[in-house]
């Protein structure tokens, strides 16, 4: 993490806080995410950016795709964080169309991580 003020700027947004939620258990690349929350990629991106500018995330390149995924140091305090607050319908909707997006995954664009899913946040602790 940079800087108190990037860690909040990068949770302080509605679409950062989603991607937040949704890499904490999980490593996604961005036209996943795009899938995801029904965004452009391009949109996804820089909100990936600004998460990742923040210390937030760690990532691994596989071919043209990067995945990414909360960063070990962080991971505790992101989860206490997101544990504070209710789940939102929104929140709740993510995660139905994340698993059927990973369901996929074999059949997509994206072959998926290989470090990063061979470890989870939580046994790295």
């Amino acid at each position: 993490m940079n800087t108190a003020p990037s860690f909040f700027r990068a949770l302080g947004d509605d679409t950062r806080w989603r991607i937040v939620r949704l890499v904490a258990d999980r490593a996604l690349c961005v036209c996943e995410l795009a899938d995801i929350l029904g965004m452009p990629q391009s949109s996804v991106s820089s909100h990936v950016q600004i998460i990742r500018k923040a210390g937030l995330l760690e990532s691994e390149r596989c071919g043209k795709w990067t995945y990414f995924r909360i960063h070990p140091n962080h991971f505790s305090l992101l989860t206490q964080i997101i544990d504070t607050f209710p789940n939102s319908p929104e929140h709740k909707t993510d995660l139905k169309k994340a698993k059927a997006r990973l369901t996929d995954r074999a059949n997509s664009c994206c072959p998926g991580p290989i470090k990063l899913a061979e470890t989870s946040c939580t046994s790295r602790n």
